[in-house]
């Protein structure tokens, strides 16, 4: 009877470790474990898809969604990108494909007109995200998760993503880049936010804009800093490896809940291409 009791307990704690061992994984990890050399590649395990927005639709003024081409895993979170001043999308064109080849649908937005402002843009990051949710083509739609969607913008386009984060707690990310904004305080950020400036930024210095902005986001939010070593105002408008790095690990983190990726975000990544890191250390 000793025997059979053991037996059946041993039994039960097998049988009782296995949900747990599979409740392990996220429900929405997408893709291989990530490495370095995965996300330092020019492109992710995804193939992608890309298709033109009509500069008719309402909201903002077009632009161009990229897509995975994969439908086995279930639906994927979107992100919408806004360029900055003057500028149109082909100058963060090489963005799209790199980001949705991580398991992300993306669009990256033309602003109504190229002289709006940031709040305009953060209005304009909300209407390219509600069209993906509700009026995309059903390909495009059918991939996406309507509750894990985020934002993220250069210069008035990062100063944009800020107004929209502000404005709709409901997003799980937002990523300003080089960001360019009148207003500083932004204690009412609660979206998980990684700002990424550079540090010879003579448009938008990061002493009266990332870093005032990253400071003003309450510390009990999920928040980075990540500054480039001698990186210009323009440094996202090639491809930028450190950049999408971190870029492309947060939005997993937070939009996919996937905890395989903390490991780029906490400990703070370092090296000669980072000038300074702060963070609040993603939770598990």
């Amino acid at each position: 009877m000793t025997k059979l009791a053991l037996t059946l307990a041993l039994l039960g704690g097998g049988l009782a470790a296995a949900p747990a061992a599979q409740a392990a994984a996220g429900p929405y990890e997408r893709g291989p474990d990530p490495t370095d050399a995965l996300l330092e590649a020019s492109r992710g395990p995804f193939s992608t898809s890309q298709r033109s927005v009509s500069s008719l639709v309402g909201g903002f003024g077009g632009g161009e969604i990229y897509y995975p081409d994969d439908t086995s895993q279930g639906t994927f979170g979107a992100i919408a990108i806004s360029p900055g001043y003057t500028a149109r999308w082909s100058s963060l064109a090489w963005l799209g494909p790199r980001i949705a080849s991580h398991g992300f649908v993306v669009i990256g937005i033309e602003t109504n007109t190229i002289y709006d402002q940031p709040d305009s843009r953060g209005r304009q990051l909300l209407a390219a995200l509600d069209y993906l949710v509700e009026d995309s083509p059903s390909t495009v739609r059918s991939r996406i998760d309507p509750s894990r969607l985020a934002v993220a913008g250069h210069s008035m386009g990062g100063g944009g993503s800020l107004e929209a984060a502000d404005d709709r707690s409901s997003l799980q990310a937002a990523v300003p880049i080089a960001p360019w904004n009148l207003t500083k305080s932004w204690s009412g950020v609660r979206v998980p936010t990684m700002i990424i400036g550079g540090e010879s930024d003579s448009i938008a210095p990061v002493s009266s804009h990332s870093e005032r902005f990253y400071e003003s986001i309450p510390s009990s939010s999920e928040k980075a800093y990540l500054e480039l070593n001698g990186a210009s105002h323009f440094f996202p408008q090639t491809p930028n490896t450190t950049m999408a790095k971190s870029m492309v690990a947060w939005l997993k983190r937070f939009v996919d809940d996937d905890t395989r990726y903390e490991q780029f975000l906490c400990p703070p990544p370092s090296g000669s291409a980072i000038e300074e890191y702060r963070d609040t250390c993603p939770s598990s």
